[in-house]
């Protein structure tokens, strides 16, 4: 979409969205009057509301303004060129509305109605949208479907451990990692302990090393665990139902745990195509997941950021400040992209484990008493800056060239890193 000046709009709409309909005000330049309609949610009906749109004022743009900047409504309305939709914080709508109405009272038509006073009043602090290409929007459903699917993965091996520990705990120890193949055939094949304790020891055998264990000594460490443990309780009240939700629990672990491969090589695959994906493809502990979680941060859209500075405050890295009077103290960002910062956060604490400077840095904030997540944010900033100018000069990231940079500036990192070393 783009942009256009402020006297091109022909007219003006509020949407307010929701699953089964959307109230719609609409008022036309150059009038006071404003309608009132409300549209069903399908896409027959939006579409023939487009088409009168463009009817009425002969192709020209109507700016639209809605609170939200991607989902099911966004992307019906998206591809209609006679459209220009400026999303809009649902916060900043609201404390629109409570600003003129004390009594918190509220309605789906007065919300759209409000959107197109924000329209008319402050268009110059809201920005259309600008969609970024179908494989960077793509490849961003991909990336944060992913993550979710890590979060479903992470909940469901919690629930069963705690549904191990009721009967059988010793099976925690037998296998550190949970979301793996072994442990859910090993659960599925063997569900009480009895059943294990009495397979043969050639059966276990053959299961173990038909799951890539080679090791003998863990081999016979674990048979010798499994033949000389002994059940928490004996208890069939407590035993079977249990029994019955870890093998559900089993279940869903193995469709998640196929689910993110498929995702990891549908990632992989569209990634490695983007010009950009080098870039972030080199740099210390980023890998197969980080790297095009990067990718999709910074994405494709150079001129939307002008600075460090502004990317920083964008992802919800840099700090707060607030002044009251004589009093002045910071915090951290409680609006922004949380997946975004996520990505950053995330991502720094696994630079700490490949990149010297990081590890230095990182227990730098930590010798001055900061806890570990903000400690961690202080070293994303530190990336973020150095990511931004590589990532706006196409140039891929050097540590000779940062130690350099610190050199020059006399960073106080420096003294900290000649100590670490």
């Amino acid at each position: 979409m783009k942009q256009q000046t402020p006297e091109a709009f022909a007219a003006f709409v509020g949407l307010d969205w929701a699953d089964a309909k959307h109230d719609v005000c609409l008022q036309a330049a150059g009038t006071e009057h404003r309608e009132f309609l409300s549209l069903a949610h399908s896409p027959e009906e939006m579409n023939a509301w487009v088409q009168t749109l463009r009817t009425r004022f002969n192709g020209q743009p109507v700016a639209v303004c809605l609170e939200l900047k991607k989902g099911p409504i966004v992307s019906a309305l998206r591809h209609y060129d006679c459209l220009v939709l400026f999303p809009v914080h649902p916060l900043t709508v609201a404390r629109y509305r409570e600003a003129f109405t004390p009594s918190r009272a509220k309605d789906d038509p007065t919300d759209a109605e409000l959107q197109v006073a924000l329209l008319l009043k402050h268009r110059d602090k809201l920005k259309p949208l600008q969609p970024q290409s179908p494989a960077m929007r793509a490849l961003t459903q991909l990336v944060e479907h992913r993550r979710r699917l890590v979060g479903d993965k992470v909940r469901c091996t919690h629930r069963f451990t705690r549904a191990r520990k009721n009967y059988v705990p010793q099976v925690l120890q037998w296998f550190p990692e949970k979301d793996t193949a072994i442990f859910c055939d090993f659960l599925s094949r063997w569900p009480p302990l009895k059943a294990a304790q009495l397979a043969r020891r050639s059966t276990l055998e053959g299961f173990f090393r038909a799951h890539h264990v080679r090791s003998a000594d863990v081999i016979d460490t674990r048979l010798q665990a499994i033949k000389s443990a002994m059940a928490l309780t004996t208890d069939d009240g407590v035993i079977t139902p249990n029994v019955l939700l870890v093998q559900a629990l089993v279940a869903q672990l193995r469709v998640t745990l196929q689910a993110i491969a498929d995702f990891d090589t549908a990632i992989a695959q569209r990634a490695q195509e983007h010009p950009d994906f080098p870039l972030f493809d080199a740099l210390p502990g980023a890998g197969a997941v980080f790297a095009p979680r990067l990718l999709v941060a910074f994405g494709e859209q150079r001129e939307r950021c002008t600075s460090a500075d502004e990317r920083q405050k964008y992802a919800g890295i840099a700090p707060v400040t607030e002044r009251r009077g004589k009093k002045s103290w910071g915090h951290w960002r409680l609006q922004c992209p949380t997946f975004l910062r996520q990505t950053f956060v995330e991502w720094a604490a696994e630079s700490t484990r490949h990149a010297f400077w990081a590890q230095v840095s990182y227990q730098q904030q930590r010798d001055k008493g900061k806890a570990h997540q903000a400690a961690v944010r202080a070293l994303a900033c530190k990336w973020l800056r150095i990511l931004f100018r590589g990532w706006q000069e196409h140039t891929p990231y050097d540590e000779s060239v940062s130690l350099q940079a610190l050199k020059r500036r006399r960073a106080p990192l420096l003294h900290n890193l000649a100590k670490g070393a």
